[in-house]
């Protein structure tokens, strides 16, 4: 009941209950606007829908045997409550007599760990508290739709400039020096975003620092693709280069190799989930450290004493600035590419 990010790292979970109950009916149930994540996600039977806003509820009261829930807040535990006989789900921590509920009628828990757990390992936890195994691997939607470029056709990377959030956007003059040096290592380069407007202005500015011939190599698909359409395009790529999105953690979920850029945002937590992980622990990343890696996914982090703040931005809101993130420069970028060997 989040965001895209949030419903896709949610899909090792409904993966380790398909195997659990293969006879099961799953259904899922997100915000409208994220079902497009899910497409044709192998382990559900429906992807229930409602506005963000809405308190029509889908489905009949008690109409599921298990209902779970996979964040602390309230919404989800009403929802659980209202949807299933047994409910399992995160519950906060330090308890005050308004949240007790949450504990009271659950049957299966697992306490919120927000600053040191990370997303995917806390929906783990749920199975564990069910008593199923662990499928660990995050399920990237599948789309059917014709794709502009093939990797028949020669090497290419995926650039997604646009996060949801300025505080988690990389200057567009570092992604044109990026593009250019990606070209010089004999890559072709796509560039994605989502169809709201800003990501196409992103788009335009950075095709205005390209020269002619760059401009014409670029292969644009901003606002063209589903989600699921997308997936198939990154599964066929040499490199994806992203900031902290969803489509980030979409592409570590296809299995190739993907440099991601943090600033203010806890990598424990929130680091792009590598594929065939497969040992516990509470995360697979460090809190700070300028590089890391961990099977398909390389994480550069900016450099300033304060990251990562876990803040919006240096103002403190969604449209402010990441002085780390605007402080990266291209160099340190590159060298995590060349060492993730994604040259031609």
């Amino acid at each position: 009941m989040r965001r895209l990010g949030d419903v896709l790292l949610c899909t090792p979970l409904i993966a380790s209950l398909r195997r659990a109950y293969p006879q099961a009916r799953i259904d899922a149930l997100v915000f409208k606007g994220t079902e497009g994540v899910l497409e044709g996600n192998p382990d559900l039977d429906h992807c229930l829908t409602m506005p963000a806003g809405s308190r029509k509820l889908p489905f009949p009261w008690r109409s599921y045997d298990l209902a779970i829930g996979t964040q602390a807040n309230d919404r989800p535990h009403l929802i659980a409550f209202l949807a299933g006989r047994v409910r399992a789900a995160i519950v906060p921590g330090p308890q005050t007599i308004a949240e007790r509920w949450k504990r009271w009628h659950c049957r299966y828990r697992v306490d919120n760990d927000v600053e040191r757990r990370h997303t995917v390992e806390q929906a783990l936890k749920l199975a564990d508290a069910l008593g199923i195994a662990r499928h660990p691997d995050v399920v990237p939607p599948r789309g059917s739709a014709a794709l502009p470029i093939s990797a028949d056709q020669g090497a290419y990377a995926v650039l997604h400039l646009a996060p949801m959030f300025s505080y988690k956007a990389w200057p567009t003059a570092h992604w044109a020096e990026l593009v250019s040096q990606l070209r010089q290592r004999g890559l072709r380069v796509v560039i994605s975003g989502g169809p709201a407007a800003s990501d196409r202005a992103l788009g335009d500015e950075l095709c205005a620092l390209l020269s002619p011939d760059g401009r014409a190599a670029l292969v644009d698909v901003i606002g063209q693709l589903k989600l699921g359409d997308l997936a198939n395009l990154i599964r066929g790529a040499a490199l994806f280069v992203g900031p902290d999105t969803s489509v980030t953690h979409l592409a570590a979920a296809c299995g190739v190799p993907v440099v991601t850029l943090f600033g203010p945002t806890n990598p424990e937590v929130w680091g792009p989930w590598p594929v065939g992980r497969t040992g516990r622990g509470e995360t697979p990343w460090q809190r700070v450290a300028p590089l890391q890696q961990n099977g398909n996914v390389r994480i550069v982090q900016g450099l300033k004493a304060c990251v990562p703040c876990s803040l919006e931005g240096c103002d403190r809101h969604k449209d402010s600035r990441a002085a780390c993130l605007d402080e990266l420069p291209a160099a340190r970028v590159i060298a995590a590419i060349d060492g993730a060997g994604a040259g031609a």
